[in-house]
């Protein structure tokens, strides 16, 4: 692929990125399309773009740390060690952070003591999955413990080019339930929206690793397009999923076309965007982002936060942004081995995700994508730590247990069984300390 050309950079603003072909760069920097204004008859338009009140200081030394913002000191001392000539202004640009993604061996080996098994898999390079780490996530990795829980979700392992049984390129198949490229409708009342395939950090566990960063799915007109034709011509479908890859790395002119696309199709109400933006880029949440995604209430938002050490302060500034700006925050976040799957680790997490005014809502069962048995817990576990959040902590912070079915079943959720049985006109019960209580409840004949 060529690189840009002279007049191209000029139109961007931004040198190319390595890894990302020319198109790439149109579509996930910003560009000269020209932007459809949503109606103003929308009633759920806010007009208001005043800054928040200041919040009320907290004593909480970690809310405290999270209302102040500022700098987690493990990224002050990355960029001062591997970045020293960055200025804040750069190192704060989303599109400096996309254009600077660790990707090769030689940046791995300078910035981490690799193992074997890391370097191996990194030479392989992702026979399906590609390789792509933020400068600011890669500040969040132990430079010298390969088993530091991020690390192990985005540093390649030669353990992904295991296949066991039972896996599958697409286990849930969303291919199957597709009426035209990139939207796939499993449900009656609802669709996910594929934008693009492009992220700025690829999770090593990733369900979509058969077509993320292939350039399969380009958030083209002409194939977004057709996904808004069916959608029109479907008039059963009211909530849109906008997923892919990572939505917010559109440039906002492309998101803002999407949603003012989707708005204009009467019979969708609701909007959501899945994101681990906050995560991993947090930098991505600009003043000018919430303003434009304000104008398309009510839209909803879906975080993936893996576990607390990704509760940055940065983090906190950008969920705070969207929660500011009116839009409902709940994380997704994936049950893995050796990374969350104990009750402290995950109960930490909700609690962090709380105070940065993220609402828990699922726990993914890791789905059998080939090349993931490191990563999959037995469902038991995942039982084990509900049990140890449910009546141990708030109820906000419990989210909901679930297996999305191989073969395209959909999300099923699991429970502990706190239902011991029946006697007479008493259902048995038992709580969270493992005591029972009897509820009454006759049996009525039909």
């Amino acid at each position: 692929m060529a690189a840009l050309s002279t007049r191209d950079r000029m139109q961007i603003g931004v040198e190319e990125p390595p890894g990302l072909t020319v198109i790439q760069q149109r579509i996930i920097l910003p560009s000269a399309t020209e932007t459809i204004p949503i109606p103003s008859t929308n009633p759920f338009v806010s007009t208001n773009t005043s800054e928040p009140e200041p919040l009320a200081p907290a004593a909480n030394p970690l809310l405290r740390a999270y209302q102040r913002g500022g700098i987690n000191p493990k990224t002050r001392a990355f960029r001062k060690r591997f970045f020293p000539e960055v200025s804040d202004r750069d190192w704060n640009d989303w599109r400096w952070q996309a254009r600077h993604r660790v990707r090769k061996l030689s940046q791995f080996a300078e910035m981490l003591h690799l193992s074997n098994n890391e370097r191996l898999g990194i030479e392989k390079g992702g026979s399906m999955l590609p390789v792509g780490v933020t400068p600011y996530y890669m500040s969040l990795l132990d430079a010298d413990d390969p088993d530091q829980p991020l690390r192990k979700t985005v540093v390649p392992r030669v353990d992904e080019f295991l296949r066991t049984t039972g896996e599958d390129d697409d286990p849930l198949g969303e291919d199957g339930h597709s009426p035209v490229p990139g939207l796939v409708h499993r449900y009656p009342d609802r669709v996910l929206l594929l934008a693009l395939d492009f992220c700025s950090t690829y999770c090593r566990y990733c369900t979509r690793s058969r077509v993320v960063g292939s350039g399969e799915l380009m958030a083209s007109e002409r194939r977004l397009e057709a996904a808004f034709d069916y959608l029109a011509r479907t008039p059963q479908v009211r909530d849109v999923l906008i997923s892919g890859g990572d939505p917010l790395a559109l440039a906002e002119d492309k998101l803002e076309w999407i949603l003012t696309r989707l708005r204009s199709i009467p019979h969708i109400e609701f909007i959501r965007i899945g994101t681990k933006m906050p995560a991993v880029l947090p930098q991505r949440v600009t003043p000018q982002l919430v303003r434009m995604l304000r104008k398309f209430h009510p839209l909803w938002m879906s975080l993936h936060f893996l576990h607390p050490d990704e509760c940055t302060p940065e983090a906190a500034k950008a969920t705070a942004r969207l929660a500011d700006a009116g839009i409902p925050l709940g994380s997704q976040t994936v049950l893995l081995k050796g990374v969350n799957d104990d009750v402290e680790t995950m109960r930490s997490l909700m609690h962090r995700m709380l105070l940065m005014r993220v609402r828990p809502y699922y726990l993914y069962q890791c789905d059998p994508i080939s090349g993931s048995a490191h990563f999959r817990t037995s469902v038991e576990k995942g039982l084990e730590i509900i049990e140890g959040l449910r009546g141990h902590t708030t109820g906000y912070a419990v989210p909901t247990y679930v297996i999305d079915a191989p073969g395209g079943g959909g999300k099923i959720p699991l429970q502990p069984n706190y239902r011991i049985g029946r006697e007479g006109e008493d259902v048995v019960l038992r709580n969270f300390e493992g005591k029972q209580f009897r509820y009454r409840d006759p049996v009525v004949s039909e």
